[in-house]
């Protein structure tokens, strides 16, 4: 392998020495360390190869790899371990073990872990920051760019002081309402800083601007020179689908979250009663349970300990692992043809830093013990449904439970009029228009990877969050919102600042027909439309 390395690359233009050649030893594909050197060429356009050149630039390599099919990218491990690299990789793990297959030899149930962000410990540095924030805003500039109402796109450098018609991306640093009441931004590119304007006297543009958040990514179209621009259009990065896909498969998926199991308040009745309706024990649902594959836990799965001052003296349940292991019990109680999703939450002992780590296994291992339990990162993106004999490709899900929403409800003015946390459709909606999570620096503690974990590269068929204990449905730019409500029935710190939780309800959503339910585990309520095809049911225990 390593003659023909040698030889590849003196075809290619290209001097490599010893170090170099020892870093693809064991990588066992020379067809995928080919493409990483030239692809690393092109990239750099360097002329010799050491192991110091590709340590120097380890984005590029970084880049390079991500770039391969993931196929590709499997083999490649070694090479990654050796650089040292600390970055987010993309998976995709297949699901497909004991898999049900339907009457047509399809299988059922099928889940596969597309994207998963994964850091190595290590101690953060100011430049962590400041190579975070540029990756950011080359990926954002990239899905910006692709708004045809951006014209005459430029950098702040290349402004001149004519007064001229022009576009430009950029992030927000400052912002404040001028004495003539018109809001003044301070954008920020690549290349320098420029005064942004918007005059009141354009609402339409105003009242969009209005909903600008400090350090969101977005492109301006005006008149003005290298000292202001005076904005006739604002271009929000956006996200949507063409289309909503319906499945080939009768399927159902369920969305649950903030179960906060341990607490005293944990609502065991109801969830005793969900458990039931799983297994087949509610009269006149048995048709529909029968085609329930999924079930998504996105955080807050336990109430933890130590969470907040005083914790204990709201707990059932005070140790830790001893949350996990009767939580294991119950779950345990889920039909096997059930694969059950679980990402954590801000309760669930792993660090509040975002991207969130997988459950902490020296707590959790109960869990893990479960044979239909699948477990990612919070954010992660999974997919549903496919069925690759007939060419669908599933739908894609991204998961999030939600740490960040709270500021936005209280600091975006149209989210602060809605009181989004009783409506955190709201938020989703807004964090999508945006591409990203959290895109304020301190809405959130998170961990500055290359590639920002927390910018929505690829748009979800479905995204669903937990966090506010609210329930809800709707659609933006056809993609499918869903909020999860609660398992614990109301809190002091709920109730302080006037959230109305919504407990026991759990949305359903048939891949095949779209049709979104909600089931209700609590007492009888009116039904309700909230902007979907959406039907409640309630539920009671079969007598």
């Amino acid at each position: 392998m390593e003659k023909e390395i040698l030889k590849f690359c003196l075809e290619k233009g290209l001097l490599v020495d010893k170090s170099a050649l020892d870093l693809f030893e064991g990588v066992g594909d020379v067809d995928s360390a080919k493409l990483i050197i030239e692809g690393f060429k092109e990239k750099t356009q360097a002329k010799m190869l050491t192991r110091h050149v590709f340590e120097t630039h380890k984005s590029r390599v970084e880049e390079v790899i991500l770039d391969l099919p993931f196929e590709k990218q499997k083999v490649l491990e070694k090479l990654k371990i050796k650089l040292g690299l600390t970055i987010e990789f993309e998976k995709e793990i297949a699901i497909v073990e004991k898999e049900e297959k339907t009457i047509e030899g399809f299988a059922k149930g099928v889940v596969r872990v597309k994207e998963m962000p994964f850091t190595v410990g290590k101690k953060l540095q100011v430049k962590d920051f400041v190579t975070h924030f540029r990756r950011r805003f080359d990926r954002m500039s990239g899905i910006l760019q692709e708004h045809s109402e951006l014209e005459n796109l430029i950098s702040i450098d290349k402004i001149s002081n004519t007064r001229q018609s022009f576009s430009i991306i950029g992030i927000v640093t400052d912002r404040r309402i001028t004495k003539n009441k018109n809001l003044m931004l301070e954008v920020e590119d690549l290349t320098g800083k420029i005064k942004v304007l918007i005059n009141e006297n354009k609402k339409e543009v105003f009242e969009q601007a209005e909903n600008i958040c400090l350090d969101g990514m977005m492109g301006f179209s005006g008149t003005g020179n290298r000292e202001i621009i005076f904005v006739n259009d604002v271009v929000f990065p956006e996200a949507f689908i063409d289309e909503r896909k319906k499945g080939v498969l009768d399927e159902n998926v369920l969305f649950l979250g903030d179960l906060h199991f341990g607490s005293d308040r944990f609502l065991e009745k109801e969830f005793l009663k969900f458990i039931d309706y799983l297994n087949g024990g509610i009269s006149g649902t048995e048709e529909e349970v029968s085609k329930i594959k999924y079930l998504l836990l996105v955080g807050d799965i336990i109430t933890g300990v130590g969470n907040y001052p005083n914790q204990e003296a709201e707990l059932k349940i005070v140790d830790l692992e001893e949350q996990f292991k009767q939580l294991a019990v119950l779950l345990d109680k889920i039909p096997k043809t059930i694969k059950i999703i679980l990402s954590p939450g801000n309760h669930d002992s792993v660090r509040l830093m975002e991207p969130q780590p997988l459950l902490d296994e020296k707590y959790a291992w109960p869990l893990y013990d479960l044979e239909n339990a699948i477990f990612t990162t919070n954010p992660a993106r999974v997919n549903i449904g496919s069925v690759e004999e007939l060419g669908f490709d599933g739908f894609d899900v991204l998961t999030y439970h939600g740490f960040s929403f709270p500021f936005y409800a209280n600091n975006i003015p149209e989210l602060i009029a809605k009181r989004a946390m009783n409506c955190p459709e709201e938020i989703m909606k807004y964090l999508l228009k945006n591409r990203h999570l959290a895109p304020t620096h301190k809405s959130v503690q998170y961990f500055p990877l290359e590639k920002d974990a927390l910018l929505i590269k690829k748009v979800p068929d479905i995204f669903v969050s937990a966090h506010t204990h609210k329930s809800g449905a709707s659609y933006y730019n056809n993609i499918l919102v869903i909020s999860t409500s609660c398992w614990e029935s109301m809190t002091p710190y709920q109730e302080k600042f006037g959230n109305q939780p919504d407990h026991c309800k759990v949305p359903m959503f048939n891949l095949k027909t779209r049709q979104v339910k909600i089931l209700d585990f609590e007492e009888p309520v009116e039904t309700e439309e909230v902007g979907v095809n959406k039907e409640k049911l309630k539920v009671g225990v079969k007598k």
